[in-house]
């Protein structure tokens, strides 16, 4: 059987050439698709086909997608965490410099000037001191979020000779191993905010990191500080930055996201949204995407969801599995074993797996898996999607 996989926005080609043109129907015109692989499109709003067993946003953001929805029909959501990290990281390096030697103020001013050399040459000697700035050796980085793109960030702000506070209340242990054993770890924000001359963010958009730093924030860092935002727009209060700069509380603020309110303002640098716009991040999110797309599609395994639990179990010989997504409820394990039982079946091998109000149960089979077994299945109570490979 030939899956069904929908593109919208332009996919990397290098990562679709993961899923092989023997087994799967890949294209932006895809009817009845059994996975979609999306990068900005927005979801919200459309219709959800009946045939779709999962989502991949090649991408780490995925508020473009109504997780609920899909989440109520049991369909895991899947994105790319650490694809774009590299490239975002070096934007982020890139942010410090244009910061700390008023690189594109300096620029627009050189750009500008007229006259011979020798008219030049006097109106560089009498303009340049209006654009003197610091050096980044000694000088206290704050780094909120220490996930794939924060934990490059500090390890990368450690080998300039930035001193590197990190916070991160949920800082995974995989990312704890990475990070440099020179990165200050603090677990107070407000102490990490009293002492960061220069401050970056990265986290996701969610409700309670919604400006996140927003005035009372700006008020505990030093004077003259500078912030930089190059994860989501709204997690930085733009009224309080606008508000800072105005007062000399912040010297500058450089981030990915245009606004008309940011927009040509002294002190403010903004670039149009360039984070993960490498080619070399186009193709290890779409890689991502379309390897955690095919492996879920052939094999029911969750890796990166961001609503279902991790799941991955590998395949037992010569049996059948069924993938079952279900509401996390008592005694649903043990319903399922016992119409796989009544069926007459031997299980080989099983996997539960809980997050939240969500579960994720794999169980290889040995022997066929009829209809009935696969009805009575999605008739227990709590059960969300179930199928067999």
């Amino acid at each position: 059987m030939a899956y069904k996989v929908k593109t919208l926005n332009a996919i990397s080609k290098v990562g679709l050439e993961r899923l092989p043109q023997t087994e799967y129907e890949v294209g932006s015109a895809i009817a009845d698709p059994d996975a979609i692989i999306l990068r900005s499109a927005s979801l919200h709003g459309e219709p959800i086909p009946a045939t779709l067993k999962a989502v991949a946003r090649a991408g780490a953001g995925t508020n473009n997608i109504p997780i609920p929805e899909y989440s109520a029909l049991g369909i895991p959501v899947f994105n790319t965490p650490g694809s774009n990290a590299n490239a975002v990281k070096e934007l982020v390096v890139a942010a410090l410099f244009l910061a700390a030697r008023n690189i594109v103020p300096a620029a627009s001013f050189a750009h500008r000037l007229d006259g011979d050399a020798e008219a030049m040459s006097k109106a560089v000697e009498v303009g340049k001191k209006n654009f003197v700035g610091f050096e980044l050796p000694g000088k206290p980085l704050g780094v909120i979020g220490l996930g794939a793109i924060g934990v490059e960030v500090a390890n990368a702000a450690v080998a300039l000779g930035m001193r590197v506070m990190g916070y991160d209340p949920a800082i995974t242990v995989d990312h704890a191993w990475k990070l440099s054993s020179f990165v200050e770890h603090v677990t107070n924000l407000d102490s990490l905010l009293r002492r960061a001359e220069i401050l970056t963010v990265h986290v996701p958009l969610l409700e309670d990191t919604e400006h996140l730093i927003g005035l009372e924030q700006l008020k505990l860092m030093p004077k003259s500080a500078v912030l930089i935002n190059f994860a989501r727009g709204p997690i930085v209060d733009e009224d309080a930055v606008v508000a800072a700069l105005e007062a000399g509380k912040l010297r500058g603020y450089v981030c990915d996201f245009p606004t008309p309110k940011l927009n040509k303002r002294p002190g403010v640098v903004t670039l149009p949204h360039l984070g993960a716009s490498t080619a070399e991040a186009e193709d290890n999110s779409a890689r991502m995407a379309a390897d955690q797309i095919r492996d879920f599609l052939e094999n029911g395994n969750i890796v990166n969801s961001v609503n279902f639990p991790a799941a991955q179990l590998p395949r037992s010989p010569g049996s059948k599995r069924i993938a079952i997504a279900n509401s996390n409820v008592p005694n649903m394990v043990g319903q399922i074993t016992g119409l796989v039982a009544g069926a007459g079946l031997n299980i080989a091998d099983l996997l539960n797996k809980s997050r939240g109000e969500l579960a994720y149960t794999l169980v290889d089979v040995e022997g066929e898996v009829g209809p009935e077994l696969l009805a009575a299945i999605k008739q227990i109570k709590g059960v969300l999607n179930a199928r067999v490979i």
